[in-house]
């Protein structure tokens, strides 16, 4: 019975640690993809193709008959902010500025971003030693950060597609929020296939005017394996076991665990796109894992106290 309930409370923290290295590498892929295509257009195959695969598993699932406007409302409603404008955002900062920059701003920025709602709003306590991993963090991908401006200069399409980053970054705050109430009633499965589904068609009406100047006989075999990875890996299984990890842990927690894409992510990007890597980097980034960890554990030995009492 205690083995059961210990991989019950462990199961949501790995659902979520496979959407962090399946988005860590999304963004070296991502990076590959807008090399070739219009960011909108990159956007939109990702989620396209990511929300056909989850569609194909809801309909194979027992009880998928069972439609509700209100649920695919209220979780259309989670995909416009988390899949149309933060892909929006994320991909037009692909498309401007080294996507090392990227893996350190947005995952850093959204849990940030997160706690100061529920701090601000008085909806979730702030224990020391969640504040203290935090700021641990937030200090190592500063450090982080520092290795990579130290690789090259700052140009202007850099800085705006940084800020670009910073508006994807308050997206992906803004979904983790909205999408806890989004799953009060609703499975993850149809709940991502629904937000997914509307994100998509919302991608699809931005890319619409860029997809007859788009070069089609031009895209590499490489760019179209990069497609299908990202279709199948951080959309569809990314997405759902987020929603998976959201049901069981508060969204605070869940955007804190995106402290471990910087690792995904920066080794990704050294190994398939050769971006520079320095040693400042290796201590920002062992800094940062070490923060998330101490704010994602000191949550759950707080709550499993509470049980006990």
């Amino acid at each position: 019975m205690t083995a059961l309930r210990e991989r019950t409370e462990i199961t949501p923290y790995l659902s979520l640690l496979t959407t962090m290295a399946l988005f860590g590498s999304a963004f070296t892929s991502s990076k590959v993809v807008v090399g070739e295509l219009p960011h909108d257009v990159a956007a939109f195959l990702r989620f396209g193709g990511g929300a056909a695969i989850l569609l194909v598993l809801l309909c194979l699932r027992p009880g998928s008959a069972r439609f509700s406007w209100h649920d695919l409302t209220r979780a259309g409603a989670a995909g416009l902010v988390g899949v149309f404008a933060y892909n929006f955002f994320f991909f037009w900062g692909l498309s401007l500025a080294p996507s090392l920059d990227g893996v350190i701003i947005v995952p850093v920025l959204s849990p940030v971003l997160t706690t100061l709602f529920f701090l601000v709003t008085r909806r979730e306590p702030a224990s020391t030693a969640r504040v203290t991993g935090l700021a641990l963090a937030v200090g190592g991908a500063v450090v982080f950060f520092a290795g990579i401006g130290g690789t090259g200069g700052l140009s202007g399409s850099r800085l705006a597609g940084d800020f670009a980053y910073l508006a994807a970054a308050a997206c992906w705050a803004a979904y983790s929020i909205t999408s806890k109430k989004v799953l009060s009633g609703m499975e993850p499965l149809r709940a991502t296939t629904y937000a997914t589904g509307i994100g998509a068609v919302a991608l699809a009406l931005v890319a619409l005017p860029s997809l007859p100047r788009t070069d089609w006989t031009a895209v590499s075999t490489g760019t179209w394996a990069n497609v299908i990875f990202l279709a199948i890996g951080p959309t569809a299984v990314a997405y759902l076991c987020y929603y998976r990890g959201l049901r069981s842990v508060s969204p605070v927690t869940a955007t804190i665990t995106m402290f471990a894409v910087p690792v995904f992510g920066t080794v990704t990007s050294v190994l398939f796109l050769g971006e520079s890597f320095t040693a400042i980097q290796v201590v920002g980034a062992l800094i940062t894992v070490a923060g998330a960890l101490l704010a994602v554990t000191s949550e759950r030995n707080v709550r499993t106290h509470k049980e006990n009492r």
